[in-house]
């Protein structure tokens, strides 16, 4: 990590996820009032606008949002808790930098358990151009277990919200065992990550393979079990607690909430090639990460989630200059 921090923005409420968009803006999610907020290239901050039906409470609001670029309207899509349940909808986004609005919203996927925590929510396309969606099991461990549920699971669909082809079970789910998933990214060698929260003693960062079951809720952290598999790398809960991960070449990075750190995996093989670095700390509470093509790293606070000690311009968004692995 180089030394250099920039601050993009700040005055967030609750953001939980940033998007990068061309020519240097951002848009980032509101959990609690459902807000999407622009943030422009010189440093402004408006929103761009709301999701329709977002009722938040506990963890569960608005939550992760990916756009889909292409023609003339791109497509931003967003993960969302309802009265009863989460969905991804998706909706245009409208305008130019400085003035982007949402328009109509379409729900794509419905029926997801909600609960007060333990609703994942993040959302990703992936290489191969399928949408991935990650859940938690509501509070309903076994869920995690029944391929027949949405809930624990991660999920890959079509843009239109339609299992993807090829998908292990010929549903939508693409992996299952996952207590809360809270982040999703690919390394230069196409290997697919995810971090994943423990309930008492090991959080997780996971190689995910279709159709594999990562152990939960009958095993938490490295358990060399038959029939489950084992993370690559995990922490004491109190060390992570693990939201938004990116990618940049073969390192992944780790935000983390309760351990208030960035974690830094070098990876080759889709193995950890040695220890994990605890790569940025003093900003508090970390909830999203992105790795940019400059060679930037911009970071999103989480102090003001009602679990934080929100600091004054709290929450920001920043940007780190990286320096690739070797």
């Amino acid at each position: 990590m180089g030394p250099e921090i920039g601050l993009l923005a700040e005055g967030l409420a609750a953001p939980w996820s940033v998007v990068p968009l061309d020519g240097g803006g951002a848009l980032v999610s509101q959990r609690d009032d459902g807000a999407v907020r622009e943030v422009t290239a010189t440093g402004e901050v408006r929103v761009a606008g709301t999701v329709p039906g977002v009722v938040s409470g506990g963890e569960s609001g608005l939550h992760g949002l990916a756009l889909r670029p292409g023609g003339d309207e791109p497509m931003l899509y967003a993960y969302y808790g309802a009265a009863d349940d989460n969905r991804v909808v998706r909706m245009p986004l409208l305008g130019e930098p400085g003035g982007y609005e949402l328009g109509p919203a379409e729900v794509i996927l419905e029926g997801i358990p909600r609960a007060s925590t333990h609703d994942g929510g993040r959302l990703a396309f992936g290489p191969d151009g399928f949408l991935y969606v990650t859940t938690g099991d509501a509070q309903q461990g076994e869920s995690a277990q029944d391929v027949g549920s949405l809930g624990g699971k991660i999920l890959r669909v079509t843009p239109e919200g339609e299992p993807a082809p090829g998908n292990p079970w010929g549903s939508a789910v693409y992996s299952m065992g996952h207590r809360n998933v809270q982040g999703i990214a690919w390394t230069a060698d196409g290997a697919m990550w995810a971090s994943e929260f423990g309930q008492n003693t090991w959080d997780e960062l996971n190689r995910i393979e279709p159709g594999a079951n990562y152990g939960w809720p009958v095993v938490e952290g490295t358990a060399e079990r038959d029939g489950f598999v084992d993370p690559v790398a995990e922490w004491a809960t109190s060390e992570a607690s693990p939201s938004g991960i990116t990618a940049f070449g073969d390192t992944v990075f780790v935000a983390g909430l309760r351990g208030e750190r960035l974690w830094q995996v070098d990876t080759s093989d889709g193995r950890s090639a040695h220890a994990p670095v605890a790569a940025l700390t003093g900003f508090g509470r970390l909830r999203d990460a992105v790795a940019l093509p400059d060679g930037s790293l911009w970071i999103l606070t989480g102090n003001t989630d009602g679990r934080g000690s929100p600091r004054p311009g709290d929450d920001r968004l920043l940007r780190v200059e990286l320096m690739p692995a070797q």
